[in-house]
């Protein structure tokens, strides 16, 4: 009997065991891997990014998986983005780098190496690795970095200096690629625009469990008490310097001001700027519920109550087709898109699932809310298109089949 291909699933950000918050990208992906007939070691942080805590990484709840859990320790950080994350990244990296160097003196390393890109020093690590031990490497881009750090902080000079070593390691990782892999087509393409070799490309939406979101939404349906008049605007993320929500609870005062009595603005999720746009609801009388973070499944079932879902991104945010798109898509609503991605906004037009508005105009935000609700056969349509391009697209059973395709053909490719 052929001994399986040992594959390391490398990512600094993963829903693990008993947690509540993070992606769960990778922890799919590794599943699916391990129910493919590979060995896999899914490697991730002793600090849970989420929660910014260490994790009981002796917990029995991550011992239940069809392949092994194997930390590597990180002191952690207390915000996104400050000098201790840096440095933790830095400690993790460092780290990483032992324990793959352990790996290759034991009795199977690895055959494939998995990571994802940022934290662009620990993705370095991983690929230098497998260019040492000359196997293949595949990176997921989940975003970009430095560039979505200038939303917080682009200062003439000081932030290219700043910012140098992450453009270094992107460029040094993606030197060394075999293969990339994409959350959407516009991160698949950047690894080429920067330094990558001619090598094959494939996106994969981040997409979700269509069974898992619908079985959310049925079991806390009954929790949610909508009465039969309102009408809900509903934002769900993080609340952050990417995301432009002030734009949004500015339009929900104007539209109040013009009469639209019934309309509520609903903000599930939490992040820094929460206290802000709480004070700005409360100087403009806005209709807007801060519903703070939600579990997924109660949070699939508050996206299928609404009426209108907002995907709300600054004019200059990187992000294109982020972790949202795809539970916006399986809730069945219309979505309204400020984000400035061409990739996202001409699927929305193609796809019929909604609207693009110019990102930070509340004059136009207001209107397109206002045309959405004096229109329920067009919201019917543009939900009724949202959930089949959600099935065909984004439901994380068929497609991450791409990925576990690409790895086995590297494999063989390898092997010939």
């Amino acid at each position: 009997m052929d001994t399986p291909h040992r594959i390391a699933v490398i990512t600094m950000g993963v829903k693990l065991g008993d947690e509540t918050k993070g992606y769960t990208r990778f922890l799919t992906l590794a599943e699916q891997l391990a129910a493919s007939g590979f060995d896999v070691d899914l490697i991730t942080s002793s600090f849970q990014h989420w929660e910014k805590a260490q994790r009981d990484t002796a917990s029995i709840a991550y011992s239940r998986y069809p392949f092994r859990v194997v930390f590597i320790e990180e002191p952690g950080y207390e915000r996104n983005i400050d000098l201790k994350r840096v440095r933790s990244h830095s400690i993790a990296a460092k780290n990483l780098r032992i324990l793959l160097e352990a790996n290759r003196t034991g009795t199977k390393p690895y055959d494939l190496i998995y990571c994802e890109i940022p934290p662009n020093n620990v993705a370095r690590i991983a690929a230098e690795h497998a260019a040492r031990e000359n196997i293949p490497f595949v990176v997921d881009v989940n975003d970009l970095w430095p560039e979505a750090m200038r939303m917080v902080m682009d200062i003439p000079l000081v932030s290219s200096v700043l910012f140098y070593p992450l453009a270094r390691d992107a460029r040094s990782t993606y030197r060394l690629v075999s293969a990339v892999v994409g959350t959407s087509d516009e991160y698949a393409a950047h690894p080429f625009a920067i330094s990558a070799p001619d090598v094959e490309r494939v996106t994969v939406y981040v997409g979700g469990d269509k069974q898992a979101f619908d079985a959310g939404a049925q079991a806390h349906a009954s929790q949610i008490d909508k009465p039969a008049s309102a009408f809900w605007v509903t934002y769900a993320g993080t609340l952050g310097a990417s995301y432009d929500l002030a734009t949004l609870v500015t339009a929900a005062s104007i539209l109040k001001n013009q009469g639209f009595d019934s309309l509520r603005i609903l903000i599930v999720g939490d992040g820094p700027d929460r206290s802000s746009l709480q004070a700005l609801a409360e100087q403009l009388a806005a209709p807007v519920d801060f519903l703070g973070y939600r579990p997924y499944e109660e949070m699939a079932a508050w996206l299928v109550a609404s009426d209108v879902l907002v995907n709300s991104l600054v004019r200059k945010a990187p992000q294109s087709i982020v972790n949202k798109i795809g539970d916006y898509l399986f809730a069945g609503r219309p979505m309204i898109n400020t984000g400035s991605s061409a990739e996202l906004r001409n699927l929305v037009v193609t796809e019929r699932v909604g609207f693009n508005v110019v990102a930070e105009d509340t004059n136009l935000l207001a209107e397109c809310i206002q045309r959405l609700a004096d229109d329920p056969p067009m919201r019917i349509s543009m939900g009724l298109a949202a959930r089949i391009l959600a099935e065909k697209r984004f439901d994380r059973t068929c497609s991450y089949q791409a990925i576990t395709d690409l790895i086995d053909r590297l494999l063989k490719s390898k092997g010939e």
